[in-house]
C-alpha cells in the first residue's frame, strides 16, 4: 500500500468520494483546488472539467469557484478529481425525468460541428441538423452561443448518448398556435399576414401560426399569369378570410378583396364623354365588350359599333383588337359602362372634313356661260 493511499485513507478520503473544492490556481490544461480537511490539494485535468471539449481550463471555471467533485485517484500527493463525472451523474437523473415527462429544456448552443449542434446539459447533448429547425438551414454558424429550447428525443446513459430536438419544440408551438388561430378566425375577418410559400396555383400566407391559401384567382382584380408577378416570399400582405374548414384545417384567403375594386372610382376614371383606348375582349350578338381599364369592361352595343347597319359585331371587329371608344355612361353600383365606337368614327370623319379646301372665289362665270353658245346650235337627232 502506497504512502499516498495510507494518507488518504487515514484522512477519511477514498477514491469515489464526492468532495467540495475551491479553485485556487488555473493553468491551461489543469485546475488546482483546495479540499477542506484533505492532506493535500486536488487537481482537475482539463478533460475532467466538462463534458464538452474546451481549449483552456479558464473557459470553464474561475478562481474562487466552489465545485462539486469526485475523487478518481491519488497521484504524487495530489487528488485527481473530476467535475465532469459529478455533473454527468446529476444530469442523467434530471434528464431521465425530463425525457419521461416530455419537458422542454432551454440551453445554450456550445458548439457547431459537422452534422449538427452541441449542447452542454451536464452531459454532451447532440442536435442533428435535421432536428434543428422545421425548414432547411444552409449554415449553422450563427447558432453558436444562442439559447434554444429542446426536447429529448433519445437517451442512452450507458452509452453516454443524448439526442435533442429543437424542431420538435417548434412544431409543438406551431400546432398550439394553429389550434388557437383556427378557433378565433372567421369568414370575413381581415388580417395581416406574410407570404410563406409560392406555388403555381397560389400563395400560402402565414396569418399568425397557421397558413392559409390565397388562390391565384384571389391575388388581384386583374388576370394573373404567374403568382410571382404579384407577390414574393416574405412579403407582408393584408388578407380577407373567405372560409375556414376546421376539420381539414384549411383556410381560404383573398388579397383581392382587401384592394380597391376596379369599379371603385369608375365615374372619376371614366367620366361620361371621356375617350379611351381599349381592347375588344368578347364579341356577342348584341355588341362587343371592351376593356378600357384593368378589370373594367364596358359594352359597345351593336348600334354603337358603326354608322352602317351591321347584323353582327363580327363584321367589323375581332377579339384582341385595339379600338378607340367614348364613354356614354358609367355606373359604379351596377358595374356598368356604356361605350361607343361609332361616335369616335364620327369625330374622325369631322376631323377629315376640316382638311377640305373650299373652292376659290367664284369668277362670275356659270357653266351655261361657258358652253351656252355650243348648246344653242345643238339639235337632237
Amino acid at each position: 500500500m502506497s504512502e499516498e493511499t495510507n494518507m488518504m485513507e487515514n484522512s477519511g478520503f477514498q477514491v469515489g468520494d464526492r468532495v467540495k473544492g475551491i479553485v485556487e490556481k488555473i493553468e491551461d490544461k489543469a485546475v488546482t483546488v483546495t479540499i477542506e480537511g484533505a492532506p493535500f490539494d486536488g487537481v482537475i485535468p482539463i478533460s475532467e472539467l466538462s463534458s464538452l471539449h474546451i481549449e483552456k481550463a479558464s473557459d470553464s471555471v474561475k478562481a474562487g469557484d466552489e465545485l462539486e467533485l469526485i475523487i478518481t485517484k491519488v497521484e504524487d500527493e495530489n487528488f485527481v478529481l473530476s467535475k465532469r463525472k459529478v455533473d454527468a451523474e446529476q444530469a442523467w437523473d434530471d434528464l431521465e425525468s425530463k425525457f419521461e415527462s416530455g419537458e422542454i429544456i432551454t440551453a445554450e448552443v456550445k458548439d457547431v460541428v459537422k452534422g449538427g449542434l452541441v449542447v452542454d446539459l451536464g452531459v454532451r447533448g447532440f442536435v442533428p441538423a435535421s432536428l434543428v429547425e422545421d425548414y432547411f438551414v444552409e449554415s449553422f454558424e450563427d447558432y453558436k452561443g444562442r439559447e434554444l429550447t429542446f426536447k429529448i428525443v433519445e437517451m442512452e446513459k450507458e452509452n453516454n448518448r443524448l439526442i435533442l430536438s429543437h424542431r420538435a419544440v417548434v412544431e409543438q408551438e406551431k400546432e398550439s398556435q394553429k389550434e388557437e388561430v383556427m378557433g378565433n378566425i372567421h369568414a370575413g375577418d381581415v388580417l395581416d399576414g406574410k407570404v410563406q410559400r409560392i406555388a403555381s396555383f397560389g400563395a400560402f400566407v402565414d396569418i399568425g401560426g397557421v397558413d392559409g391559401l390565397v388562390h391565384i384567382s384571389q391575388l388581384s382584380h386583374e388576370h394573373v399569369e404567374k403568382v410571382s408577378d404579384v407577390v414574393t416570399e416574405g412579403q407582408e400582405v393584408k388578407v380577407k378570410v373567405l372560409s375556414v374548414d376546421r376539420d381539414s384545417e384549411r383556410i381560404s384567403l383573398s388579397i383581392k378583396d382587401t384592394l380597391p375594386g376596379p369599379w371603385e372610382n369608375i365615374e372619376e376614371q371614366a367620366p361620361r364623354g371621356s375617350v379611351h383606348t381599349g381592347t375588344v375582349k368578347r364579341l356577342v350578338s348584341y355588341g362587343a365588350f371592351v376593356e378600357v381599364l384593368p378589370g373594367v369592361e364596358g359594352l359597345v352595343h351593336i348600334s354603337q359599333v358603326a354608322h352602317k347597319h351591321i347584323a353582327t359585331p363580327h363584321e367589323v371587329l375581332t377579339e384582341g383588337q385595339e379600338v378607340q371608344v367614348k364613354v356614354l355612361d358609367a355606373n359604379k353600383e351596377e358595374k356598368r359602362l356604356s361605350l361607343s365606337i361609332k361616335e369616335m368614327v364620327e369625330k374622325e370623319a369631322e376631323e377629315d372634313h376640316s382638311d377640305y379646301e373650299m373652292p376659290e372665289e367664284s369668277t362670275g362665270f356659270s357653266i351655261s356661260d361657258v358652253i351656252g353658245d355650243k348648246l344653242k346650235g345643238f339639235k337632237p337627232e
